[in-house]
Formats: C-alpha cells, structure tokens, sequence
C-alpha cells in the first residue's frame, strides 16, 4: 500500500506533469512573471467556469477577504457577523481593518454558520456577513440573502473550502458558490481543490463597480500607473501561480468527483455506527466538495483515536480545537458560552480523515478498519 497522505499533491502532480511544466515553462519563456498572459488566461477561464462577471485574482485567500471588506467601504466600528467554527484568517481580516467581529453559532449538522443565530446578532451597527462554505459544503445561501436583503447588509462568501461547489435554491435552480452573495473570496493554497504551488487567491463579484475598485485596490490603488485613487496594497497573483492554475482549473470538477467518491466509500464503511456521525450533505451531490472529510465521534474518546491513526501511520487532524471565541486574540466579554453550544460542541468530537484526488480503495479500507478497530 502506497503511504497515506492527508493530501497527496506529488500524486496529484505526477498525473498533469506534463500540463504543469508546459505552463510554466511558457511563463519562462516570456518572463511575463507579473500580470502577464497566464494571469489573464487563468482569470477569464475562471468567470467562464463559475458563471461570475468578475474575477480579480490576488496573492492569497486571507487577502482576499481583506480587498473585499475594503472594496465595501467598511467602516472602523462596523460590525460584521461571522462563524465562530473556522479558520482565524476569516476573523482576522475584520479586526486588522477595525470592524468589528460577532461571532456566531453554526448548524450541528453542516457546521455553516447558523441562520437562526445571524438573526439574533443583527444590531444597528451590523454592515456585513461573512458565510463560510465549510470543509467544502455550501451554506444557506438563499436564507442568509433573504437576512441580508431584509436588513441592508452586505454578504462576503468565503469560499476558500468550497470551489467547484454548487448551491441548489428551493425552486431547483443551482449557483456556483461564490457568486451568490455581493462578493467572494478563495484561496488557491496548495491542499485547497483548486490548488497553485504557493500562495494565491481571488474575489469574484458581478457588480461592475466594485469590481473596478476591487481591481485598484490589489494594486496599490492604481488604474495608471503612478496614479494612486483609493488606498490599495500589493496583491498580485504571481505569472507562475497562475500557471499552475491554469494546468489545474479544467481538471477541478474531476478533482471534486474523486473526493465525492471518496467520502461515499467512507460513509459505506462507518454506516450505522452508534459512535459515528459521518458528513451530512445538504442538498445533491454537487453541494459538498469535500475539502475535508470530517466526522464527529460520539461517547468515545477523539484524542485518543487520533492517537491510534497517527500510531498506524494514518495522517489526520483537528479543524479546528479552539473556537474562535476562546482565542486570546479575539476575545471579547460580548461572548457568553451558551452562545456557542454547538461549537463548543464540536471542537471536541470532529476529526478529519485524509481526503484528495489520489485515495484508493485500499487506502480507504485500511483507514476505515483503523477506525472501526478502535472504535469496536
């Protein structure tokens, strides 16, 4: 049995060698390492694939998020409603511009913030809200416009997890994630689905306006050169990066498929066990990509079952073991912990299996047997 990998970006790499040197190569040729064609090529593919006017790509997911809430016109002391389960960059970018975070519940069984407790946080002083598309599944996306319709609130998606993944509205009609709301963000971080070698990210809109401020603002607030009109930074998706992406881009839903059927196997082997609660998927197949395959383990201990993977060479992790609440940089005496009972919840059941394009089925069964071993 090949070694497990939590993400196999070799395998991945050994089956688009060929794709991915070429373009690179191409950027050598032309040393265009800047804005150059394959910047350009990368980004018109993308609004074709996701259906989106405008895609304005950056040097990282965390930046993203940051141009985005600058292009708004966010002001210090704004409030912005996000989730309290997710990575700290989604937080982060709110308090390095002065907003002001509220973080709030997520739903136990999709762990996407929570549309119930988004309504219990809108005050006079609330400007946005931030749904994350969590390990790869999209939120409720037609809820939470319905919320921000009815209170004049901007939506920024965070779709760093979710790329390639669909939205399905009540009358059937489906959206990619990302262009739902007024603006998105994603990251294209090597273990993401869309993956480049380095760092690198991108906002998508369909408002025209924006986007043009959007475009300024990644490039210290430049439309020409030497002629600054709004305050920017220096985000750029570097020529390479986007070579890569380009390589990878018309292999992304054939990526997702595979991790689709991955997390099937997966749920096969752990059906019916009283001690573990598998993906629940909301909506058809196409509405979770699965950026990570995460269960919750129930009436057992979590911590010592990661202990028994690591000891048979199984790779695995914990997303995340400290809500954002409880971090020392954000908190804030506004949280109360009966705000957050599903959160606190989670952070001790949820453990992440390796998940990406290149698991066989004897991988698969190995890791699964593991589990069910441990767990007999």
């Amino acid at each position: 049995m090949k070694k497990i990998q939590m993400v196999d970006l070799k395998g991945q790499y050994e089956q688009i060698k060929e794709q991915v040197n070429q373009s690179i190569q191409e950027v050598l040729d032309t040393t265009a390492f800047i804005n150059g064609p394959q910047v350009h090529q990368f980004q018109k593919a993308l609004e074709d694939y996701l259906d989106v006017k405008h895609v304005i790509p950056c040097a990282n997911g965390t930046d993203a998020l940051q141009i985005a809430m600058m292009g708004l016109g966010l002001q210090p002391g704004d409030e912005v409603i996000t989730a309290d389960f997710t990575f700290a960059a989604t937080v982060e970018v709110i308090a390095l511009l002065q907003l002001t975070p509220v973080l709030v519940d997520v739903d136990p069984d999709t762990f996407n913030i929570s549309v119930d407790a988004i309504k219990k946080a809108i005050t006079p002083k609330t400007k946005a809200i931030v749904p994350v598309h969590m390990f790869g599944q999209a939120a409720n996306m037609e809820a939470i416009m319905a919320v921000a319709n009815e209170h004049n609130l901007f939506v920024i998606e965070d779709n760093a997890q979710a790329i390639g993944a669909n939205y399905e509205y009540a009358d059937g009609s489906k959206k990619k994630v990302g262009t739902i709301g007024h603006v998105a963000s994603t990251s294209f971080f090597p273990s993401k689905n869309l993956g480049c070698y380095g760092d690198g990210g991108a906002i998508f809109t369909n408002d025209d306006e924006l986007a043009y401020k959007l475009r300024g603002i990644v490039n210290h607030g430049m439309y020409v050169r030497y002629h600054h009109d709004v305050v920017g930074v220096n985000s750029r998706l570097d020529s390479m990066q986007a070579a890569v992406l380009n390589a990878k881009l018309p292999k992304l839903d054939i990526y997702n498929d595979a991790r689709q059927l991955a997390a099937q196997k997966y749920d096969a082997a752990f059906a019916g066990h009283a001690n573990i609660v598998t993906p629940v998927v909301k909506g058809d197949k196409g509405s979770h990509v699965f950026h990570q395959y995460t269960l919750r383990i129930l009436n057992a201990d979590r911590n010592a079952l990661m202990q028994h993977l690591i000891d048979k060479g199984i790779p695995c992790a914990i997303y995340y073991p400290i809500p954002l609440h409880s971090q020392k940089a954000y908190a804030d005496s506004r949280y109360n912990e009966a705000d957050f009972p599903v959160t606190n919840q989670l952070v001790n059941e949820v453990i992440s299996l390796p998940m990406h394009t290149e698991l066989d089925d004897e991988q698969i069964k190995f890791i699964t047997d593991s589990i069910l071993e441990f767990l007999k």
